[in-house]
């Protein structure tokens, strides 16, 4: 009888084990796949100004949160007319990943984007300066689709290279 339970904790212990591992890999392939999905968005939407893959990575009812904003934007539409303002703005616009993390339904950039102003931006109009603007989002990302986005972005010092704020006064 001893024998036969501590071959059935073996089992169940053994089992578990088992269980536990093939659920971390299961998770990290998700975040893998979540990764994918934000480095498709990247290069497709940012870089390449691809607007047919906006409604293949995005949910119909996504939502897009901007820093300093006081209303987030609905729809795929919001990242559409986004990246139309700024590749207008800055036809060179690039982004570079600086870091892609990524943890179950959640993905973090950090990034750095960079352009030469040659149209106009939000009243402001074209300088020919080379801009450079940093900033970090949060994606959640559901059934292979980015359903919410978090901007966080160095506006200020952004607009103080288009001249559009005063550089503080030492």
């Amino acid at each position: 009888m001893k024998q036969i339970i501590l071959f059935s904790l073996a089992v169940a212990l053994y089992g578990c084990g088992n269980n536990t591992k093939n659920v971390m890999e299961e998770s990290k392939m998700k975040a893998e796949e979540n990764k994918a999905i934000v480095r498709k968005f990247i290069d497709e939407v940012v870089n390449k100004h691809n607007l047919k893959t906006v409604d293949e990575l995005f949910a119909p009812d996504f939502v897009l949160h901007i820093a300093g904003n006081p209303e987030p934007m609905h729809g795929p539409e919001s990242i559409k007319q986004a990246d139309k303002m700024f590749s207008v703005a800055f036809p060179d616009w690039h982004n570079t990943l600086d870091d892609l993390i990524a943890e179950g339904d959640k993905v973090v950039t950090r990034w750095t984007e960079r352009g030469t102003h040659r149209g106009e931006f939000q009243g402001i109009s074209p300088t020919g300066k080379q801009v450079t603007l940093a900033g970090m989002d949060l994606f959640l990302i559901k059934n292979g689709k980015i359903v919410e986005q978090w901007v966080y972005a160095d506006m200020p010092g952004f607009m103080q290279q288009l001249g559009a704020i005063p550089l503080p006064q030492k």
